[in-house]
């Protein structure tokens, strides 16, 4: 019995160390994947044809405000919607419930920063970044596309959106330190992982609806 528990302990053990090996080899390779379409704010001016730029959600707080990290995405893509970077703001976060909006609060401050209305639309349903991806190809037709996230977020979002076929760039919303961010990173390797077999999988999303077309007028995305 002593030396059969062994035989198991050190099997365990083995298949441990083998799906350790398989989420750090899985984790570098969507990294290195993505490394090279970061780019900076100035080299989005220079991308021709750019359907939209891409404003992941994140956490809003009780009181309706963004949270730090939300609002340095909402600057960067207001900041890249004045350089040129393309015509549309696509705002793409969590609506699930009526008493917790990201896209609205993300719409609202774009709005008060200056973009016109009509150019900020909403994906009411981006409740992950592979629907967000998702549904910015087949919702909004999107084809070629910016992205902007914090940089630790960036990897996975391009990596997902090539897998679907998008042509996409990331711009990084780093604008200062964010409390929490250790354990964000060790968060992040596993959610890598999970996109990684989900981009292999390519499930529908938890909504699809209608088309949307970028060229309109955002209202038809209020609600």
């Amino acid at each position: 019995m002593g030396v059969r528990l062994k035989r198991i302990g050190l099997g365990v053990l083995a298949l441990a160390a083998v799906c350790l090996v398989a989420v750090f080899a899985i984790d570098a390779h969507v990294r290195s994947s993505a490394e090279s379409r970061i780019v900076t704010a100035d080299e989005t001016a220079r991308l021709d044809g750019i359907d939209c730029i891409v404003v992941l959600g994140c956490g809003v707080r009780p009181d309706g405000q963004p949270s730090d990290m939300l609002a340095d995405r909402i600057a960067q893509g207001v900041a890249l919607y004045e350089k040129g970077a393309s015509p549309k703001l696509l705002m793409s976060g969590d609506h699930s419930r009526s008493d917790y909006d990201e896209v609205n609060t993300m719409r609202n401050v774009a709005v008060e920063a200056g973009v016109p209305a009509d150019d900020v639309f909403m994906d009411h349903a981006g409740f992950s970044t592979y629907e967000s991806m998702y549904r910015a190809r087949d919702v909004f037709g999107a084809k070629r596309i910016v992205i902007v996230s914090q940089r630790y977020h960036l990897y996975r979002a391009l990596y997902v959106a090539e897998r679907l076929g998008l042509d996409a760039y990331g711009v990084s919303a780093d604008l200062r330190p964010y409390a929490g961010q250790e354990t964000r990173e060790v968060r992040e390797i596993l959610a890598r992982v999970k996109d990684f077999l989900t981009a292999i999988v390519q499930p529908p999303p938890t909504y699809l609806g209608d088309p949307i077309s970028l060229s309109g007028s955002a209202s038809v995305t209020e609600g």
